[in-house]
């Protein structure tokens, strides 16, 4: 069918123009409304705003919290990358190459933590974490080991460590699926001309597993850090609020306290627009550091 320029081009308004305006109200419109509130002083329910140029910019790089709230989402960030990556990568290599039978169940089993809601999985791990009815205390105190019991989630140097835990649960199962997706198109010949070769089960997954699924490894690593970063503050708020002594508090956890708790929607929205820049700039270089030659099969 032979169509004219107009026509195409209508063609392409059509596509485009609806995801265009949805993206403007759901993204640029947030932004540029974050960005414009950071400038004024504002409690975010009156019709009152006080414009204070950058006062709150400097406020900020003042607050004595702030800049622990970034080292606590960057501790949750390399923590969860270590964990989720190196235990996705253990699991998708063994229900691809061990041929377990079970290997289907085990997939289901592992896959879901990640359609529970974050609300439920931190209201379980709270539980669990209970000093007085938690299965975690319980059990040392079953083996002998009461004295290592603790109030893990009120304890100032247990606590931000314990959030690791059942944020690393929640998110194996997502990046192991996309990982067994990945090897599961490896060519088997590889390995079976690595294997006349002489080479071992350990070298095989070094030189032939982790170059073909680097893909797949490098945007679960991305998504990893982009979601901790944006959204841990939702896990934070269900088990410790930020507690104790803003011994968790994340930048999210804090701009959620500032705008919503005590009313400084001003100091939340400049905090939210750091936020943005430090995802920004963290996602930049680790496109930087995470580029690999491309290796085709």
């Amino acid at each position: 069918m032979v169509q004219t320029k107009k026509q195409k081009y209508l063609f392409l308004a059509f596509c485009l123009v609806p995801t265009f305006i949805l993206f403007a109200i759901f993204t640029l419109y947030p932004l540029l409304s974050g960005l414009y509130y950071s400038f004024f002083e504002w409690s975010g329910s009156s019709a009152n705003k006080s414009f204070v140029g950058v006062d709150n910019y400097v406020k900020l790089f003042n607050d004595s919290i702030f800049p622990s709230t970034i080292l606590h989402d960057y501790f949750l960030v390399v923590t969860k990358v270590i964990g989720i990556m190196i235990l996705a990568i253990f699991f998708a290599v063994a229900l691809t190459q061990l041929r377990i039978k079970e290997a289907p169940f085990y997939r289901i089993i592992f896959f879901f933590p990640n359609i529970m809601s974050v609300v439920v999985i931190g209201i379980l791990w709270a539980f669990i974490y209970n000093p007085g009815l938690g299965i975690i205390n319980s059990g040392l105190e079953l083996i002998g080991l009461e004295e290592w019991a603790k109030p893990w989630l009120g304890d100032e140097d247990w606590a931000l460590p314990s959030l690791v835990l059942p944020s690393v649960w929640a998110g194996i199962g997502l990046f192991m699926l996309l990982l067994i997706g990945g090897i599961s198109n490896v060519p088997k010949s590889y390995y079976d001309a690595a294997e006349i070769d002489g080479a071992s089960e350990w070298q095989q997954f070094w030189k032939i597993t982790m170059p073909l699924v680097w893909p797949q490894i490098k945007v679960s690593i991305l998504y990893i850090v982009i979601t901790t970063l944006n959204g841990s503050f939702i896990i934070v708020q269900i088990m410790t609020q930020g507690g104790p002594n803003n011994a968790t508090h994340v930048m999210g956890s804090y701009l959620y306290q500032q705008a919503f708790v005590q009313f400084n929607f001003g100091y939340g929205a400049t905090i939210g627009v750091v936020i943005l820049i430090i995802s920004l700039i963290t996602v930049l270089l680790l496109q930087f550091f995470l580029r690999r030659e491309k290796v085709e099969y």
